[in-house]
């Protein structure tokens, strides 16, 4: 069966069902194929403000991390500072993290900070690497709390101004997936 186009798929707010679906910081994420990003973006003192949204991929091809450059960042000014957050489904994959490293070292002005709500198949070596190559390039990684989880919730969520309920297991596998970043990136 031929899967159809890749596509990059917008917006301001996320399906509340599909967030905590695709969010959840299992350790097996089992159907979760695709990654959700969301971000922030401070250009600094200039009239645009903070851009806010999220993308996600489906099919790979080019991935949400390489598309936020492309299609969120299309205009980049080297004059200007950027502080970039980005709060992320899952790490990404050694292809992105190369191209993500490539970026920072190229564009000085750009400070991007990833919070992963999991690791993407964290026990590859490639994978490994890539997120120490991420690290070197100056990137701030780190693994999702479950007060992250929250202002997520708030920020980019179509919640309805009703509170993020976590998951039971949450704040156990936040502290799993922090201790094994932290054995990576040592």
């Amino acid at each position: 069966m031929e899967l159809p186009p890749f596509e990059i798929i917008t917006g301001d707010r996320i399906d509340p069902h599909i967030f905590k679906f695709q969010f959840k910081n299992v350790e097996y994420s089992s159907g979760r194929n695709k990654t959700f990003l969301c971000y922030l973006v401070d250009k600094g003192n200039t009239a645009d403000g903070l851009l806010r949204g999220y993308l996600e991929d489906e099919h790979t091809g080019s991935h949400a991390e390489e598309a936020f450059f492309t299609q969120c960042l299309p205009h980049y000014d080297p004059a200007l500072k950027y502080t970039i957050t980005w709060y992320v489904s899952s790490s990404p994959c050694t292809a992105c993290a190369e191209k993500i490293a490539e970026v920072l070292k190229a564009r000085k002005n750009i400070k991007l900070s990833i919070f992963a709500a999991r690791l993407f198949e964290w026990e590859e070596a490639e994978i490994q690497a890539g997120l120490r190559a991420l690290h070197a390039a100056g990137c701030k990684l780190r693994v999702m709390k479950p007060l992250d989880f929250s202002y997520t919730w708030d920020t980019f969520v179509e919640n309805e101004d009703q509170p993020l309920n976590l998951w039971e297991d949450c704040k156990e596998n936040y502290e799993y997936y922090h201790e094994k970043l932290a054995d990576i990136l040592q």
